[in-house]
């Protein structure tokens, strides 16, 4: 759909609700160039809550139209790079991170209209603004009655991976997945007394134990764990995982598609991976370089079995693994639970509910992931230790979650204050990887960096500081202080001569000054570069360009 398409679209959707709306779930405003983020809050708790009860997966609050009226007036409030900033901005302060599933800049005419569309509550939460639940009487906003409260609470998610599969049996299963179950689960148990017992089972006995098989009927999740890959058609979705390679320009070089089993998919998927070697040098003092793979092999199945446990098979969208050059770009269906990674990284971190609460049991169960942290936490902790750039999480599609992982060094000093600062929490580096992304940053963030001596520029410019080079030991300043040999000094100044003609002496200590060992003061560098400039004369590389000492310039001998 082109941009003409999508504003009419948009245009039928606005009369629509100006001609025949709810009250309680759809509301304008005029803010013709600012609106109170901390209103625009309440009124998403408001209309969130109320759609919820009314059955309805969505509401609006809309700019740009007059409440009495209903006239469109159009409206300046914010650019677009403003918008999709306020969708960050609500979700801090939402519960569980949600936050509009979009916002629509529509034009009737020559007037601009921002449509915010917002979500219902999910199930059984009531939607919460800065800790407080909103509601509406007529167009009135007012607190959320106890018993509204109360009617969202005792809401029952519909919980799809348990649902049974109509028809399904163990024939319908994958004999080698079922075999690669019971190894999972004896590994997470580590229990001898336990293996025997899992030995002692028949298939019917320890999928029933898993609670994959209740009263002899199969569940969702055991056919997207264990299903045969001919008879993945039972399920009332379609469920495939796509790995792409990508080579320059992003054309594309290779894709293959994988079914269920999923509990195969993540040992499948890996074996596509290029997965080179890649050398960079964390310890500046002692040069030594250090060789790894690009990826490791535990992150990248980790953040494919998240996928396969937290994603909205509702949607019947597929798992993508997308492989770049020097990145990997993992994405699924579904929103982001928690809203902000961030929240995730917190000690004691608690997921507000499950979107397929049996399926991450199973999975905790045979040993694919660990459900108490999301995994995520562990792929940071990871990247941490291999002193590469954390993942990136982009959650701006609606619905959608992609991770980014790099397979190489973006800025060489993060990577030595990594190496050199083992004391720093994960947070702190959180926000460190942001600063050698290039990405903005709060001003207490800033400030927080600052007092630990970490970056220096001028707000939004800050970098990383390169002083950071000499907090690693003194291993570091003797390599620093640590002359070249006099060959390397020679060829720098035939370098330049070959390049501009000719030097005064003062621009060839210009030129070495920094380059010379630190433990030199200004006279001993004058001396030093005095001496090369004899040397090369001596072996008749160099010459002067008159005879007068002091106006004369340095050139090459044979300037070809």
């Amino acid at each position: 759909m082109n941009g003409i398409d999508e504003n009419i679209k948009l245009l039928q959707i606005l009369h629509g609700l100006i001609g025949d709306w709810e009250h309680e779930v759809v509301e304008f405003k005029r803010a013709t160039n600012s609106f109170s983020q901390h209103d625009i809050g309440k009124y998403f708790s408001a209309i969130s809550n109320e759609a919820n009860l009314k059955g309805l997966q969505s509401g609006w609050l809309v700019f740009g139209v007059d409440n009495d009226t209903r006239k469109i007036v159009g409206t300046d409030y914010r650019n677009t790079k403003g918008l999709n900033t306020l969708k960050h901005e609500i979700a801090q302060n939402a519960t569980a991170g949600i936050t509009f599933i979009d916002i629509f800049e529509v034009y009737d005419g020559n007037d601009r209209v921002v449509m915010f569309k917002v979500p219902a509550a999910v199930t059984s939460t009531p939607t919460a603004w800065k800790g407080f639940c909103y509601g509406r009487d007529g167009e009135s906003l007012v607190a959320l009655s106890q018993e509204e409260q109360d009617r969202i609470r005792r809401q029952t998610h519909r919980e799809w991976s348990n649902q049974i599969v109509q028809g399904a049996s163990l024939k319908h299963l994958d004999y080698e997945a079922i075999q690669k179950a019971r190894e999972g689960y004896k590994q997470k148990h580590n229990n001898e007394q336990i293996n025997e017992e899992i030995d002692r089972m028949n298939d019917e006995e320890f999928l029933i134990k898993l609670k994959l098989l209740v009263n002899g009927n199969l569940t969702n999740a055991a056919i997207i764990l264990l299903g045969n890959t001919d008879y993945d058609n039972l399920l009332t979705v379609s469920v495939s995982a796509m790995w792409r390679l990508h080579g320059a320009s992003n054309k594309r070089k290779d894709y293959e598609e994988f079914r269920v089993p999923y509990i195969m998919l993540a040992d499948k998927m890996y074996t596509k991976f290029r997965n080179l070697n890649y050398r960079y040098m964390p310890d500046q003092s002692t040069l030594d370089t250090k060789i790894t793979l690009q990826y490791n092999e535990d992150l990248l199945k980790e953040l494919m079995y998240n996928c396969i446990a937290h994603m909205d098979y509702t949607q019947g969208g597929r798992i993508y693994v997308d492989e770049f050059e020097d990145e990997v770009i993992i994405s699924n269906p579904g929103s982001f639970i928690p809203g902000d990674v961030r929240k995730v990284l917190k000690r004691g971190y608690n997921a507000p509910y499950y979107r397929n609460p049996l399926l991450a049991e199973v999975m905790m169960k045979i040993n694919l992931i660990d459900s108490a942290q999301w995994g995520i936490l562990k792929v940071y902790n990871t990247l941490r230790d291999r002193y590469f750039p954390l993942p990136d999480y982009d959650l701006s599609v609606p619905n959608q979650v992609s991770v980014t992982v790099y397979g190489k060094e973006l800025d060489q000093n993060y990577t030595k204050l990594l190496f050199s600062r083992s004391d720093l929490d994960i947070d702190t580096i959180f926000l460190i990887d942001r600063v050698q992304k290039k990405l903005p940053l709060e001003k207490e963030q800033y400030k927080q960096l600052r007092q630990l001596g970490i970056i220096e520029g001028k707000i939004p410019n800050v970098y990383i500081s390169l002083s950071v080079a000499e907090i690693v030991d003194s291993r570091a300043q003797y390599t620093k202080n640590k002359a070249m040999d006099d060959q390397y000094y020679e060829d720098l100044i035939i370098s330049y001569l070959q390049q501009f003609g000719s030097a005064k002496k003062s621009d060839l200590l210009d030129l070495l000054s920094s380059k010379l060992s630190d433990v030199l003061d200004a006279k001993q560098k004058d001396n030093k570069v005095r001496s090369l400039l004899r040397a090369l004369q001596k072996k008749e590389m160099i010459k002067r360009t008159e005879e007068n000492k002091r106006i004369g310039a340095w050139q090459l001998t044979q300037p070809d």
